[in-house]
Formats: C-alpha cells, structure tokens, sequence
C-alpha cells in the first residue's frame, strides 16, 4: 500500500477532493479546480495533478455518457485545439514555469472575471433588461482556449479561462454543462500524453488513484442529480460563487507561497 494511504490527513482531503470533481464532472464546471489546492495542503501540487488525472479519466467518460449529445459543437471545434495548443506550450515549459505564478494568475482571472460578470448582471437588471447574449469572438476563443489549457495542464485549473469565454454566451444550462464536460475530457485525455512522459504517472501515483476510483460514479451522479433539480439561475449563481472562492483560495496559495507565508 502506497505511503499516502496510510496518512488519515491525506486520505481525509483526498476523498472529499474526488468527490468535488465528481461533482464538478456532473455539471458544476469550476469547483473542480479545488481539487488540486485542496491536495495540495498535505502533497505538492505536482503529485497531486499526478494522481487527479488518472481519477478524471473515468469521471470524463461518465459525464460524457449523461450529456451526451447536448454540448455545443461550434464552441468545441475552437476551444478543444486551442486547448491543446496551451497544454503544448505547458509540457515543453513545465521545467521552468513557477506553479505559484500560475495559480495567481488563475486566481486573479477567476475573481475579476466573477465581479466582472455579477456587475453585468446587477447593472442590466438594475436597468429592467436582460442580460443580452453575446456572439462568440473566435480571436478571444483561440486565447482563452489555449490559456485553459495551459493552466489545466500545470493543475487542472483550465475552468477560470474557459469560462470567461463560454458564460457569457448565454448558453442553456444543460448545454452548457454538456459543452464544459466535453471540452475538459479532451483536455483531460492529451494531458496523459505530457503526464506521461513527465512521470507524473508513476506507479505510486497510479497506486492512489486506483484506490480512490470508487468515489467516481458517487460525485459524477452526485453532481448530475444536483444540476437537473437546480433552477438555472441558482446553478450559474453558484457556479460564479465556486469560481470567486477558488479564484480567492489560488490567490491566497499563490501570494503565501512565493512570499514564503
């Protein structure tokens, strides 16, 4: 049995880790991204984005199967190869990028974006409108496509950039959950490829996350469940609370650990 597993603090974080994913898998895009911080308070973040990935695979394939069929095929056909343009550019850089700039950056995309967002939301109501849809720029698709995959790739937190893109655009519920599963199960499947070949899949890591694939379907289904009986605007209100909080909590790992906190 892997060291990890005997640890009760690990084990502890790590499930509720998997479960949030799962959750976030079934529909909840964002609130995976605290699978990694959360990990990371008793692992590097490496190792942690080691042993998630493996954990994500199945829960892609799950997902996929309840959303089949409701995405959003025009969003996928510019976000997927740009995604794996910045998951690229994040294997050949990964010996030099500093993983605490990264989650900074994440973090502060996540909180302007929200504030950014609910200000838009607050002054069209405040003015009797609707939030008007707005008609998706490819340029800004490209950029934000290759920037969700670059940071997903160094700690699965592709959610804060792809969802500067896609929110806006108004999208249905469902379609946009469905569009947000199939964009990070690609994502999801090419990063095996760098993982690999940077031994991020070891066979420790490999070891753990084979010990905790049975809380896959539990969080998937969870999270699916969830989403079908939540009223579309109390599911993307909690969405953007899921990303502001995040967005916070990298801010703060960030911030502490290059200042040395």
């Amino acid at each position: 049995m892997p060291e990890l597993l005997t640890d009760p603090a690990f084990v502890a974080i790590a499930i509720v880790a998997v479960l949030v994913t799962g959750i976030s898998k079934g529909g909840f895009g964002g609130v995976a991204l605290l699978a990694v911080p959360l990990m990371s308070l008793v692992i590097s973040p490496i190792q942690a984005a080691g042993i998630m990935l493996p954990i994500m695979i199945p829960m892609d394939f799950l997902s996929i199967w309840m959303y089949r069929k409701r995405w959003d095929a025009r969003n996928l056909a510019l976000l997927i190869p740009a995604a794996t343009v910045g998951i690229t550019i994040g294997g050949l850089t990964a010996g030099w990028v500093n993983d605490q700039i990264v989650r900074l950056l994440v973090g502060i995309i996540a909180v302007v974006f929200t504030v950014h967002r609910v200000n838009e939301l607050y002054r069209h109501r405040a003015a009797g409108q609707s939030q008007p849809r707005r008609v998706p720029s490819k340029p800004w698709g490209v950029f934000w496509g290759t920037c969700a995959g670059f940071t997903s790739f160094l700690a699965h937190a592709g959610s804060p950039p792809y969802q500067v893109y896609v929110i806006p655009q108004g999208l249905k519920k469902e379609i946009y959950a469905g569009t947000s599963v199939m964009f990070f199960a690609a994502a999801n499947a090419i990063k095996l490829i760098p993982y690999g070949m940077l031994g991020q899949l070891s066979v420790t890591n490999l070891s753990v996350s084979a010990a905790l694939l049975p809380l896959v379907p539990i969080g998937v289904f969870l999270g699916v469940w969830i989403n079908r009986r939540l009223p579309e605007k109390t599911f993307f209100a909690i969405v953007l609370a899921s990303i502001f909080l995040v967005g916070l909590k990298l801010i703060w790992d960030g911030v502490s650990n290059l200042v040395g906190v």
